[in-house]
């Protein structure tokens, strides 16, 4: 059987993509748990073991994630550009606030980075623009709102920080095809993955 090293961080700390939600960690931990890595710390794309890896099991590590729909990233840039998105997804998607935050201010200070420093390897590294994945990702998590009835569009407006109705539907059209009130009608809403957008 391969040797699994308690070692310090170098080594025990994996970037994941396409970790989006509660249910994502869920999965991931298990993952990391058959394989013997024993988690430690397990948030929207990361991981930090207890244990460092051989190659053998890293092999199977990259595997497990591929089955699943997850993959490990070793590239700092591409590490950096799904910081990003996760930021954003954890922002739109994670609190029941109001959305009541400068975008670029707040991925500056929770990453560290100027923003054009940002957007610039976002773009580069994604082929779209931070501004979009965060458009993206606001008009799902509007979709959701309207999925479930219990706002009314104002309300859902102002939860999403838009300076007015006619502004979020107008981009919701735009995006979706769709106003609001005919998406509300629909038997069976189309979603998108958050991983896919």
């Amino acid at each position: 059987m391969e040797s699994l090293d308690r070692a310090p961080e170098e080594g025990r700390t994996f970037h994941i993509r396409n970790m989006v939600c509660d249910r994502c960690i869920l999965v991931v931990r298990d993952l990391f748990t058959r394989l013997g890595l024993e988690p430690e710390c397990v948030e929207l794309g990361y991981v930090r073991t207890a244990v460092r890896p051989d190659a053998a099991t890293l092999e199977r590590l990259d595997e497990a994630l591929r089955a699943v729909g997850f993959e490990r990233l070793d590239d700092g840039r591409r590490q950096l550009a799904e910081r990003i998105r996760t930021e954003i997804i954890r922002l739109v998607h994670r609190d029941d606030a109001p959305l009541r935050v400068n975008l670029s201010e707040y991925l500056s200070e929770t990453l560290h980075h100027e923003y054009s420093v940002l957007s610039k390897l976002f773009s580069e590294e994604t082929g779209t623009t931070v501004e979009r994945c965060y458009i993206a990702q606001r008009i799902e998590r509007v979709k959701e709102l309207l999925s479930y009835g219990e706002l009314s569009l104002s309300e859902i407006a102002d939860r999403m920080n838009y300076s007015s109705v006619a502004h979020l539907s107008a981009q919701f059209k735009q995006v979706t095809g769709l106003t609001p009130s005919r998406y509300r009608q629909l038997a069976q809403p189309p979603r998108r993955p958050l991983d896919k957008l």
